[in-house]
C-alpha cells in the first residue's frame, strides 16, 4: 500500500465528479438503462469546453451508487458531499454550473 493523499493535493486536485454506468441483469433499475453512458459523457463534454476536464476535477464511472432509479442517472460529487438521482445528459450542464460556476470557476470551494 502507497498513500497518496500529499500527492493528489500537491497536484491541485480538488473535486471528484462520480457517474453511475452500473449494469445489472435484475429486475430493478440500473442507470447503465437509464442514460448512464450518455450522463457521463454530457459531464466530461461540460469540463472540456471549459478547459477543465483531468485538472482539478477527476471524473470517474462507477458501479452502484445506491440511488437507482428508471428515471435517470446518479451523481455524486465530492469532497463536497453532493448527491443526485434521476439526471439525465440535459441536467447535466444546470447541475454543474450550480457546483462549479458557469465558466467552473469554484474548483474546490
Amino acid at each position: 500500500m502507497r498513500p497518496r493523499t500529499e500527492d493528489v493535493v500537491e497536484n491541485g486536485f480538488s473535486d471528484h465528479v462520480l457517474v453511475c454506468t452500473n449494469a445489472r441483469d435484475s429486475e430493478y433499475a440500473c442507470c447503465a438503462e437509464a442514460y448512464g453512458d450518455e450522463v457521463y459523457e454530457a459531464v466530461k463534454s461540460w469540463l472540456r469546453e471549459r478547459d477543465v476536464f483531468w485538472s482539478r476535477v477527476h471524473v470517474v464511472e462507477t458501479s452502484c451508487l445506491g440511488l437507482c432509479s428508471a428515471e435517470g442517472t446518479a451523481i455524486a460529487i465530492h469532497p463536497r458531499n453532493r448527491w443526485y438521482s434521476d439526471v439525465l445528459p440535459e441536467d447535466v450542464p444546470e447541475l454543474l454550473e450550480d457546483e462549479f460556476g458557469a465558466d467552473a470557476s469554484q474548483l474546490g470551494e
